[in-house]
């Protein structure tokens, strides 16, 4: 019998510097925040006020962001025996539910004002929003420099992401409202706003409830994976086949193999694990590894049992190892 373990973590973008992009956008953003608010209310502008509150929960996304990464990076002890990297995806759903939450009160707002809409300086909000723009493309360009298959960065991105979307439907609106006169496009562009903060919103509580569940990582189909360790030399079958993420970017997996009587327990351990790192980036694994006549058989496994030629319930012993 035979029992590995593969490890292999990390990322190319080291997270120091991943804190220094996010800091540095974060200075910037409560910043321009502060002198938006005061001329959004100067300009009476919904749009403005809406961007300068998304601004705002941009801040707590990087700020929250910030700190689950720290906390992530602590090492396993205790109980937490993968020690607290889903802080990270924690914060990752909380950025996607204050965008859901925001955008409601954004739509409560902008249908308000699209039937008593009040009067905006449109030269103001234009040219505030010129500038806007401007902050957030350079907060964008930060943090996108960032480590992005974590979700936790993932969030704080999408949340400057829809802000500079956000810009420029606002200058849009301004301009509108500078040369037309036609006040209602301000609230129009809240409105618009408010779509896109709940499509990317939507989009991070989908992906983190995934890793919270236990799903298997986008891209990869358990079955498919379950056939491909089955069709290995020496491998008669596989079951309790789990692969899973234990954070954004980190996949783990565990199964039990039967084997051949004659094959190499720990030849074929190597074998899936180089499969498993080479096909999926898989490099966290534990396999369980047992000659199929030792009697290791679970009498209740979960999940299908996997063959090189069907998936079935049934065990059906094969001798395909050559030796």
């Amino acid at each position: 019998m035979s029992a590995g373990h593969g490890h292999g973590h990390g990322h190319g973008v080291s997270a120091s510097s991943d804190r220094r992009y996010l800091t540095a956008a974060l200075v910037l953003i409560v910043v321009f925040m502060s002198g938006e608010v005061v001329i959004g209310l100067m300009a009476d502008s919904l749009a403005l006020l809406t961007d300068a509150a998304h601004m705002m929960t941009d801040a707590f996304a990087i700020a929250l962001a910030l700190i689950a990464m720290r906390i992530a990076a602590r090492p396993p002890r205790g109980g937490y025996t993968y020690g607290l990297r889903r802080t990270e995806i924690l914060s990752a759903q909380l950025n996607g539910l204050t965008l859901i939450l925001l955008a409601a009160w954004f739509v409560y707002e902008g249908v308000h004002r699209l039937i008593e809409p009040p009067d905006v300086d449109g030269r103001l909000v234009f040219f505030t929003s010129l500038a806007g723009v401007a902050v957030n493309v350079v907060a964008t360009w930060l943090i996108s420099k960032a480590n992005r298959r974590s979700l936790n960065v993932e969030g704080a991105f999408q949340h400057i992401l829809n802000d500079l979307y956000a810009f420029i439907s606002t200058a849009v609106a301004g301009l509108v409202v500078w040369v037309t006169g036609f006040t209602r496009a301000d609230a129009i562009a809240s409105l618009v706003v408010a779509g896109l903060m709940v499509y990317a919103g939507w989009g991070l509580l989908r992906d983190a409830g995934r890793v919270l569940m236990e799903a298997a990582p986008a891209g990869v189909d358990p079955g498919e994976l379950g056939r491909q360790l089955a069709e290995r030399p020496c491998v008669q079958e596989v079951h309790d086949l789990h692969v899973w993420e234990v954070s954004s970017g980190y996949p783990a997996l565990s199964a039990h193999v039967l084997v051949d009587p004659a094959g190499d327990c720990h030849g074929v351990r190597r074998d899936l694990q180089e499969l498993l790192r080479d096909a999926y980036g898989i490099t966290h694994t534990t396999l369980e590894v047992d000659h199929v006549d030792d009697g290791f058989h679970c009498e209740d496994p979960h999940g299908p049992r996997h063959t090189s030629d069907v998936e079935t319930h049934e065990h059906s012993p094969r001798t395909r190892c050559g030796h």
